[in-house]
């Protein structure tokens, strides 16, 4: 499997794009999130977005949809076919009520569906996207009254959504579970009220945070490179194995 942060940034960040993902499994190209961002960092790493096999979505917060609006009309009007749309079965109605409709409504394209191929998940599942390719929804808490889910990539990479700290989750993953890899939000400053604190990742004992890398974060990054215990920051546009 291969990783490419297309965006590593916090949903304020303007040296950095939106914190979306690239996974590549024997050829198949799935973006985790298409955020405000997404469709540019897309062309400026040379990516067209009819290369893309799907799209799955975490949650609805601008930054992790806010490109699907381009994407949809993009692959409509330029390709002619409707792109593969995974997430999870709590949010296709309130994506579209809340806040696709709005600006795609037009003859045609009345819901979800008429603009995507949507493929609904059910959080706790195991769900196979393509041959060597499986994810598992986990529901993680972000916002009170807003649902948000981490993924459980292959059964052993955790790529967290926006959620704030929850230890036994990760300790859970790493030590019953056998997840060797964690790539984990950020917020470097400040009190974690939604995000998970950098403070708090380095409560996490050493071999976890051997295992952690960090992404979501603010332009300040730079500031913070040797300050992050045995974790690691993921870099924008890199491509890693793993």
């Amino acid at each position: 499997m291969k990783l490419q942060m297309i965006g590593t940034g916090n949903a304020f960040a303007k040296k950095y794009f939106n914190n979306n993902a690239l996974i590549e499994q024997d050829g198949f190209k799935l973006l985790i999130d298409c955020g405000i961002t997404a469709p540019l960092a897309l062309y400026e790493l040379g990516i067209g977005m009819e290369t893309l096999d799907a799209v799955l979505i975490t949650h609805m917060h601008g930054d992790h949809v806010g490109g699907l609006e381009e994407y949809g009309f993009q692959m409509k009007f330029k390709h002619g076919r409707k792109p593969v749309l995974y997430l999870p079965d709590t949010l296709v109605e309130p994506l579209w009520n809340q806040t696709l409709s709005g600006t795609m409504t037009q003859e045609g394209l009345e819901k979800l569906e008429d603009a995507f191929d949507v493929r609904p998940l059910r959080a706790g599942e195991v769900h196979e996207l393509a041959p060597n390719l499986n994810v598992e929804l986990i529901r993680t808490q972000h916002i009170a009254g807003k649902k948000s889910y981490s993924l459980l990539l292959n059964r052993d990479v955790f790529y967290s959504a926006d959620l704030t700290f929850d230890r036994d989750l990760i300790t859970t993953l790493v030590r019953d579970r056998g997840v060797r890899h964690l790539f984990h939000e950020v917020q470097l400053e400040g009190v974690g009220q939604v995000h998970v604190t950098l403070n708090e990742l380095l409560s996490l004992p050493e071999e976890i945070q051997a295992m952690t890398q960090l992404m979501h974060y603010a332009d300040n990054k730079n500031d913070f490179e040797g300050k992050t215990g045995k974790m690691t920051f993921l870099e924008q546009g890199t491509v890693y194995s793993i």
